[in-house]
């Protein structure tokens, strides 16, 4: 929470345990930044998607792409209180319940008074941070509210860059001054490369009027979105907003909740859609040679 102390977060967690250690012979990383949702964890997320990283590993492993994900997983700097999970019911004795065993998290809080997002300036300097451990990362997939993260961050990297103006108010009730620190440190972070790819699952368009500038041009970094057909967390007109808000993006709906599909039947698509930005990047940098 902005303005608040907040419980240190456990290390970002990846699936293979120091990138680039576990590259098989013959193989190019590639580096994927995995976004929580609210009330989660980077572990957490990281337990859900296993069967997505497997799959993910068999798909884009042979050649022409000779690829090998990695996939890597921040925890949100804000550590949440009971009373902050949806659907938390106190337990009769308060003895029973301790705050510090929750290993839930978010990015930011939304303010319900005035709509605004408090500590999303920490929630985007602890994605900076794990850029940076990481040596810079290649694309981004995010769930729910981590999806929403996504897509701003893709945004803040994109070329040219977008900046916010003189007058741009602060996206964080806490503070009557926007912080834009994050920004600069994000993308030194990423040596200034904007994005492959950002995939969004059950996400939301941002709108606090501080981040408008980031949808403003539309976002062009390619963006694949998976909808759940019967999810009831985020309504379909806040994933409509940001879907609205990206050029050219394709979008696919699963018939599940509020939930990242592992099932071979949606990661395919997943899988198919990487390739092809993959291949078509790959064919930008030769063009650039040329």
């Amino acid at each position: 929470m902005a303005g608040a102390e907040q419980p240190a977060a456990a290390a970002p967690a990846t699936q293979d345990k120091k990138s680039g250690s576990n590259i098989p012979k013959g193989k190019k990383e590639l580096k994927i930044l995995m976004l929580h949702g609210y009330t989660q964890s980077g572990p957490l997320f990281s337990a859900k998607t296993k069967a997505l990283n497997k799959l993910l590993i068999k798909a884009l492993s042979p050649a022409p792409l000779n690829l090998h994900p990695t996939l890597i997983f921040p925890t949100g700097p804000h550590r949440l209180r009971p009373s902050d999970i949806p659907g938390y019911v106190p337990p009769e004795d308060p003895q029973d319940g301790d705050e510090d065993d929750l290993d839930n998290w978010s990015w930011f809080r939304k303010d319900e008074a005035s709509g605004q997002y408090r500590g999303i300036d920490d929630g985007m300097r602890r994605i900076a941070s794990t850029i940076q451990d990481a040596g810079g990362v290649d694309g981004v997939i995010g769930f729910s509210q981590g999806g929403c993260m996504a897509a701003l961050v893709a945004a803040a990297l994109e070329h040219p860059h977008h900046t916010p103006s003189s007058s741009t108010p602060s996206p964080d009730s806490s503070s009557e001054t926007p912080d834009w620190s994050w920004l600069p440190a994000l993308r030194t972070a990423n040596a200034d490369r904007p994005l492959k790819f950002c995939v969004v699952y059950s996400g939301f368009w941002a709108p606090p009027q501080g981040l408008q500038w980031l949808y403003e041009p539309a976002i062009t970094t390619p963006t694949l979105h998976f909808l759940g057909g019967l999810d009831t967390v985020v309504e379909e007109k806040r994933s409509q907003a940001l879907i609205d808000r990206c050029r050219d993006p394709m979008v696919l709906t699963h018939p599940g909740g509020h939930y990242v599909p592992v099932a071979r039947d949606w990661v395919m698509p997943l899988a198919g859609w990487l390739r092809q930005r993959c291949v078509e990047t790959a064919d930008e940098l030769v063009k650039e040679t040329l």
